[in-house]
């Protein structure tokens, strides 16, 4: 179908972070950057991620008859609230009692074609089966002289649906995305695209979107692959934009001609992941509607990690540090714990646990007569902080951080309803080595976090002298086993067979095993491993496995 444009398209890229559910404010979103694309920049097209209309991933919500009436009613809105300039757009289409995963090109007005999603991705973070019936069959429309296969993010991954585009007659494949970030993602999209290419002998546009929905972040890096398979375009990652990608149709009848533009570097893997934990923080923050965040401050890394991802993600004015001691509370974690928070700018205000502690014991002394001290105290401790930072939190209104990392979450090392408590946990898909990596890069960015934090050994510093290997395999040894089992499911045997010690391997895997129950009792907080603790681990608690 023409549209009696002259040849070529002038496409823009619009990399935005929407609003699950936000229905009104995603389309006035979808508006905007269509004037924008159509006023500032001269675009013919403009193409936006997967699901905008609704946000991506909507889940139970996709059911709800209220957002079948919504969706309706703003697809219309942005029908008949723009001119001048097509879109493709992503949009939760309703037929009876079907749902597709759909695209609109829609342009003066008119819905020209629309694309439902043909492969419906049912792994890991992904449940499209159960909302989601399959497409069928190509979609492909002529606009400024060039035939587009429409596609939707995972019928790229497979070769049959751009195959059958491009046997259709499409020039160029533009693929609206929900994908999220994982650690060194953005290599293995572009490879796919890249086979894709080469496969077809045609060029693909990819846009993705960018924010954090829950414990999920989408990191961008939208991107252009001409006919050869070579990046002609790529975008920012986690930022924001709109972009643009000039296509001009190729007279032989082959795919279209990209000119080439800006690559923007890919980021190195420290620094990926550390602005992967500030957009998912920020993002879950802000959309839930919390002033600010507190947060207990020990004089460790983690906390100290922990404070600055809060910082970057929301401005100082908006994070308040609580320092707890206790008696086991070294001089140095006082010390350095009101330092980070001078050097970071945040008020931090220090409440001694020892009374509270004490009244506690107290309470108990009579159930416990003749019972040696065990971690029962230590715990006590820990849930005293767990008290005054909630009781914190309910008061001012502002959101508490929790500051585990994945090592202690995979082994349990952790206190319910202690240091576990809080709405959201920055670091949860982080282990501790990669806490320390990401520390000495936040570093590189002006030295806050004081370097005794970093080198020092740590420690939960609940009893005297008290090392994390009295309990736990060095995190060097720990954090290998861990990702082998959890991201790789490699058995006792073939993670032994790795170089490590047999016995620690069966005793690190029954931890895991045995600490399913807590973790089912965390807050959620940002995945960036390919296999994070939420969506895409489903442990059994009780087990006799």
């Amino acid at each position: 179908k023409g549209d009696g444009r002259g040849a070529g398209v002038r496409i823009g890229l619009a990399q935005i972070d929407t609003h699950v559910g936000a229905i009104k404010a995603n389309t006035e979103k979808i508006l905007d950057t269509a004037r924008r694309a159509r006023d500032d920049l001269g675009c013919d097209l403009v193409v936006f991620p997967e699901l905008t209309l609704c946000g991506y991933p909507p889940e139970d919500l996709l059911l709800h008859r209220g957002m079948r009436l919504r969706v309706a009613a703003a697809l219309d809105d942005v029908r008949r609230g723009i001119d001048g300039i097509a879109l493709y757009l992503g949009y939760p289409e309703y037929e009876g009692e079907v749902i597709y995963n759909s695209g609109a090109f829609i342009s003066d007005a008119e819905v020209l074609a629309c694309h439902r999603k043909v492969v419906l991705p049912n792994y890991s973070v992904f449940d499209e089966k159960r909302y989601f019936e399959p497409g069928s069959g190509p979609t492909v429309l002529e606009y400024g002289g060039v035939r587009f296969g429409l596609t939707i993010c995972e019928d790229t991954w497979t070769p049959a649906p751009c195959r059958a585009a491009v046997k259709a007659g499409a020039q160029m494949i533009l693929i609206l995305n929900g994908s999220p970030f994982h650690r060194q993602k953005q290599p293995v999209r572009e490879g796919v695209l890249m086979e894709r290419a080469n496969e077809n002998q045609c060029p693909l546009l990819y846009v993705n979107m960018v924010g954090g929905q829950d414990e999920l972040v989408f990191d961008g890096g939208s991107v252009a692959v001409d006919e050869k398979g070579e990046v002609a375009f790529r975008a920012p990652a986690f930022e924001e934009g709109l972009y643009v990608v000039e296509v001009e149709p190729n007279a032989s009848g082959g795919g279209a001609a990209i000119t080439p533009g800006n690559i923007a570097p890919e980021l190195p893997y420290a620094e990926s992941i550390y602005r992967a934990l500030v957009m998912g923080t920020g993002d879950y923050v802000n959309k839930n509607g919390f002033e600010g965040v507190i947060l207990g401050l020990s004089g460790g890394v983690d906390s100290a990690l922990t404070l600055c991802v809060a910082v970057d993600a929301l401005g100082a004015d908006r994070v308040h540090a609580i320092m707890m001691p206790s008696e086991f509370t070294s001089q140095m974690s006082l010390e350095d714990a009101a330092r980070q928070a001078k050097n970071i700018g945040v008020r931090i205000d220090t409440l001694p646990i020892g009374p509270i502690v004490d009244a506690t014991s107290d309470v108990l002394k009579n159930l416990f007569v003749g019972l040696s001290p065990d971690t029962t105290e230590e715990n006590i401790q820990a849930r005293c902080r767990g008290i005054l930072l909630m009781a914190i939190s309910n008061k001012l209104g502002k959101m508490l951080l929790t500051t585990g990392n994945k090592s202690e979450m995979a082994v349990g090392y952790a206190t319910l309803y202690g240091d576990m408590a809080g709405g959201f946990a920055p670091l949860k898909d982080c282990g501790k080595t990669l806490v320390y990596q990401l520390a000495r890069f936040r570093n590189t960015l002006g030295d806050v976090i004081p370097e005794r934090v970093i080198t020092r050994e740590p420690s939960a510093e609940l009893r005297p002298d008290q090392k994390d290997t009295d309990s736990l395999p060095p995190y060097e040894v720990l954090d290998p086993i861990l990702e082998a089992f959890i991201e790789r499911d490699l058995s006792v045997d073939q993670i032994a067979e790795l170089g490590f010690d047999r016995q620690i391997v069966g005793r690190i895997l029954e931890m895991v095993k045995r600490n399913e129950y807590k973790r089912r009792q965390a807050p959620p907080g940002v995945r960036v491993s390919r296999r994070g603790f939420g969506r895409d681990w489903r442990y059994p608690i009780t087990s006799g496995y």
